[in-house]
């Protein structure tokens, strides 16, 4: 059974290892090898391990890779290093407050993690339908057997349906999004080493959130406030916006060597007919098409077409990205800094570079970015899927 991210301490999960002035901050690839987990480890002092938002979003720093070399600016730069034309693409998707405690109906205590909300059974009649049935991770002394209840304060309860791997099935008695207004908490990633308290109910939501249902931000767009957006719109820089869910699956550890062997968690995602018609629009403008975020991307990939465009689609994606990806219809990349052997790391340096890549992580380290959720952002453009194998196998 996958162990959930939300229950394991921050070591589990990356390489949280202080480095000496004189070690490597990635391994050297060997030529002609097959990639390899080890090939996307380094080592973070952990005081770079942004805990707390900045006082002001846009605040942050933003890293700019650009052709001739590693650029420090500011976020609020960012309106600057765009062009007229471009189209900037979010995920509108909100946290949920996921976390949920209780007790079985024998008295031991249980954790659960919603992962995400399951359709109705049957069909629902209706558009209004709300569901409750939820798809969980659970931790419990002994797992409930199905059948089952587990209580959730004097008001709430959820009978244990059954197991779909390594999650269970609850169904709860009211819809799941309304028991997490009413008795949830925000699971913050594992690396914030603290609980959740007020101000994490506002900062780690977008200005922009609107479709409830992910488990972690997407935070590449936490930067984004009221002024950049309205910089960005008077550059005539345009803005839309998908939905990906983001499941707690962003922070499962990798655990094959061989990261072809690796299987990608499922998330749900949505593009709109209308924003379709953007990227086209974009395309035929000579803009470029922008993903703020790497949630964003993957939605953008996973719905591409051959010529650059993408379709309106509604659906599951698994897609796993790494170096030698032929990209599609993204052009460049807002992100954050990614954990050490994260399949996030593997994309990033699939679109801008392997080599590019671990410069950008040497030149952060020594400038002293912060990493991770709450920390810095990098403006990435895209590298050819042919230069990258190359660089990729030497």
């Amino acid at each position: 059974m996958v162990t959930p991210w939300g229950f394991d301490s921050p070591s589990r999960h990356h390489a949280n290892r202080i480095r000496s002035n004189d070690s490597p901050v990635f391994s050297t690839i060997r030529a002609g090898s097959a990639l390899l987990l080890s090939d996307f480890d380094f080592e973070l002092p952990q005081d770079l391990i942004a805990q707390r938002p900045l006082a002001v979003r846009s605040a942050s720093r933003l890293l700019y890779c650009a052709a001739d070399g590693m650029h420090d600016r500011m976020f609020t730069d960012l309106p600057d290093l765009l062009r007229a034309g471009d189209l900037l693409v979010f995920n509108d998707t909100r946290v949920v407050k996921a976390r949920l405690y209780g007790v079985k109906q024998s008295g031991g205590k249980v954790e659960v993690l919603v992962e995400r909300v399951l359709p109705p059974e049957p069909a629902p009649a209706g558009p209004d339908a709300r569901s409750s049935r939820a798809l969980v991770q659970l931790r419990a002394s002994h797992s409930p057997k199905p059948g089952s209840r587990i209580l959730f304060g004097d008001d709430a309860s959820a009978a244990v349906l059954g197991r779909d791997g390594e999650f269970f099935v609850l169904e709860f008695d009211a819809p799941v999004l309304d028991v997490l207004d009413r008795l949830g908490r925000l699971p913050l990633p594992p690396y914030i080493d603290r609980a959740a308290d007020e101000t994490d109910d506002e900062r780690y939501q977008t200005v922009f959130a609107r479709a409830p249902g992910a488990v972690a931000a997407p935070t590449a767009g936490l930067h984004f406030d009221a002024d950049v957006l309205d910089r960005l719109n008077g550059r005539r820089i345009e803005t839309g916006a998908l939905t990906l869910h983001v499941g707690a699956g962003t922070f499962s550890p990798v655990r094959v060597e061989n990261i072809s062997e690796h299987t990608m968690h499922s998330e749900r995602y949505e593009i709109s007919g209308a924003l379709s018609r953007q990227i086209a629009e974009t395309r035929e403008r000579g803009g470029r098409v922008v993903a703020v975020g790497t949630t964003a991307l993957r939605a953008l990939e996973s719905a591409a077409r051959s010529d650059g465009g993408v379709e309106a689609a509604a659906g599951e994606t698994r897609i796993f990205i790494t170096p030698g990806y032929r990209f599609k219809v993204v052009d460049a990349l807002i992100t954050n800094f990614h954990l050490p052997k994260s399949t996030l790391l593997m994309l990033v340096s699939a679109f801008a570079g392997i080599d590019r890549i671990r410069e950008a992580y040497r030149h952060a380290i020594a400038q002293r970015y912060r990493f991770f959720s709450y920390g810095d952002a990098m403006l990435l453009e895209r590298e050819s899927a042919r230069e990258n194998v190359g660089k990729a196998h030497g």
